[in-house]
């Protein structure tokens, strides 16, 4: 399926973009509240990926899709908060916040197709 490869693979880069983002953070402002919080939820969206290409079921793809969705949701809100608090600059929020945006696009819309599937 090549949603689960492209999925997988902009997850994992972008996993790393926020692993890299974190150590920013981290170093040149000793910000961690912040940081935890971004750096859990966007890690946690090509985990819950991975998860999904292990599931039993369609239900629990879709679960899993959902849960990488919302991660993706939150991700989205403590980018737009590290810039908005001046953490980061423009440019580096609309590199990374693109990246966001264009997840939340294809796993929205492979939530919305195994949800169509499902009910069908």
């Amino acid at each position: 399926m090549a949603f689960k490869c492209i999925a997988r693979e902009k997850s994992f880069n972008f996993a790393v973009r926020i692993v890299k983002l974190s150590r920013f953070l981290q170093k040149e402002y000793k910000e961690f509240t912040l940081t935890r919080q971004v750096l859990r939820s966007g890690t946690s969206i090509g985990a819950n990926l991975e998860e999904a290409e292990g599931a039993q079921s369609e239900k629990d793809i879709f679960a899993k899709i959902s849960i990488a969705y919302k991660e993706t949701r939150e991700t989205s809100y403590w980018l737009r908060l590290l810039a908005a608090s001046d953490y980061i600059s423009q440019d580096a929020f609309a590199s990374i916040y693109k990246d966001c945006e264009e997840l939340l696009k294809i796993i929205g819309s492979a939530k919305k197709t195994l949800e169509k599937k499902i009910n069908n």
